[in-house]
């Protein structure tokens, strides 16, 4: 006979429940401490400790794409020095964050979340949570969901032909073991993201060799590993100032190179293979292998910390190969162009695979939630959703810019919502509203998963920016009663939104 999981016989009462323990619900936990202390909190984590995605991957070299000025909380400063930070000093940043502050008392640990159901008639949420097989359920007045943006269980594989035939190993770097050995062993990474701009310099060392298999170029530049104006301001100025100027000087120029690309995109392809040439020779085929068929920012640039990438290829402890794959061999690749590669270990840095919500099966007044129905309200929120927030960062900066916003939004909503006796607040767009794909990015992760993702309005505040600026002025400063999300008591909502219109304009 089965035995059936456990149930708890009352539900736990929390004003927010936060979903996941990563950098995201981490900040969001600080920030409910700070600007709305009044407010219980707990923090559920289906993982066996906190870190999220640093937690997650612990494959060679992982690292931070994004400097560490800008990627680190705007209430603790980054003290380390490192530009781009390493896997394991980025989950002891976070770790160190939730200990002092006294957030980790507030996580339970090794909890999945399975499902969110609203009620207008309670204005809460019943969530139920796998905890170590015991199914508990808790009733909250807010949802904040931090749990990230693809799945955990896997990254994207492709069906390789002939991958059975292969007598090698093949490794997904989300599955990568701490004790994977690769020593003394050819590898190929297939991919050109910044997963495998970090694997091929990180491995060169001990792999007899390393070989970059990709379909087509990415966009690679090289930076210093060490901010110079930010190690000068921190021997002039108390360490808060240092960090504060050094995160704003960062964030406008990433906006300035992210605008230029956009406006002169020939102009920094240009200058960007220009310097690839310098560091590699006249020789090598730099067309060939970093020349892409797209437009810089069309997809994530790649960022090499002191051009490491491209210092292994020009000793020849690793090489870099633009073809098709045939097929997989019993000894590696087959290529399209006749090539073989021959390979120990192949490793598939094909990517993520997207999802929103960390799969939790969530459900409005007994309508079940389908993403695509459903509006971004200024990127932090979704139409007809009532009291429930997504950490979701920006594609072309740092992920936690835009997770220290939503969560001082957050903190104001439930401040005013106090404030004036309000039980929700549900963003209502109008019914004419014209919608567009939630991210106009190239990327493949974000091509395959589009058509399932929330989408966004065309005008502000459904429209989602990719502008630091513009979303700390009007997410930061803005009028919470904008005329775009209602603030009502428990039973009084009267409908669920404008899906009709929204379901006919995604199927277009």
């Amino acid at each position: 006979m089965d035995v059936q999981p456990l149930t708890a016989k009352e539900p736990q009462a929390i004003d927010v429940l936060i979903i996941g323990a990563g950098i995201s619900g981490v900040g969001a936990a600080w920030h409910l401490q700070d600007k709305s202390p009044a407010r219980s909190y707990k923090i559920l984590e289906a993982r066996a400790d906190l870190g999220g995605t640093w937690d997650l991957f612990r494959y060679p070299g992982i690292r931070s794409d994004s400097d560490m000025y800008t990627f680190g909380y705007n209430f603790r400063p980054w003290t380390d020095g490192k530009v781009f930070a390493d896997g394991p000093s980025i989950r002891s940043y976070i770790r160190d964050t939730a200990r002092e502050a006294g957030i980790d008392r507030h996580i339970q640990f090794n909890t999945r979340v399975i499902s969110a159901s609203w009620s207008t008639q309670e204005a809460r949420w019943t969530i139920q949570a796998d905890h170590d097989g015991v199914i508990e359920t808790y009733k909250a007045r807010f949802v904040m969901m931090c749990s990230g943006y693809y799945r955990y269980e896997s990254g994207y594989m492709p069906d390789f032909p002939g991958r059975e035939d292969f007598t090698g190993e093949v490794i997904h770097p989300q599955l990568w073991k701490e004790d994977q050995d690769y020593e003394g062993k050819r590898v190929v990474v297939i991919g050109s993201g910044a997963t495998a701009i970090t694997l091929v310099p990180s491995m060169a060392e001990k792999a007899a060799h390393v070989t970059m298999l990709q379909r087509s170029p990415s966009y690679i530049a090289a930076r210093p590993s060490r901010d110079a104006i930010a190690d000068f301001l921190r021997k002039m100025l108390p360490g808060r100032i240092a960090y504060t100027l050094t995160r704003a000087k960062n964030i406008a120029l990433t906006i300035f190179f992210f605008n230029l690309a956009r406006r002169a995109p020939g102009f920094v392809k240009k200058g960007v293979i220009k310097q690839i040439r310098e560091t590699l020779g006249e020789d090598f085929p730099v067309e060939k292998h970093f020349s892409p068929s797209y437009n810089p920012w069309d997809q994530r640039f790649c960022l090499a910390p002191e051009g490491d990438f491209f210092d292994v290829l020009k000793s020849g402890e690793a090489s870099i190969v633009t073809d098709l794959i045939e097929r997989f061999t019993p000894t590696g690749i087959q290529l399209k162009s006749g090539e073989h590669l021959d390979a120990d270990l192949i490793i598939p840095a094909t990517g993520l695979s997207m999802q929103v919500g960390g799969a939790v099966d969530i459900s409005v007044d007994g309508r079940p939630f389908n993403a695509p129905d459903h509006v971004t309200y200024r990127g932090m929120m979704l139409s007809d959703v009532p009291n429930m927030a997504l950490a979701f960062g920006y594609t072309n900066a740092s992920w936690t810019l835009k997770i220290d916003l939503t969560c001082e939004r957050v903190c104001r909503m439930l401040n005013h919502m106090a404030k004036t006796g309000a039980d929700y607040a549900v963003p209502e767009p109008p019914v004419d509203l014209e919608t567009l794909p939630l991210l106009d990015f190239t990327s493949g992760y974000v091509q395959r998963a589009i058509a399932d993702l929330p989408r966004q309005g065309a005008t502000t505040p459904w429209r989602t920016y990719q502008n630091y600026i513009k979303d700390m002025v009007t997410i930061r400063y803005g009028a919470l009663e904008d005329g775009h999300i209602r603030f009502g008591q428990a039973g009084d909502r009267s409908r669920l939104g404008p899906v009709d219109a929204i379901d006919a304009q995604a199927a277009e």
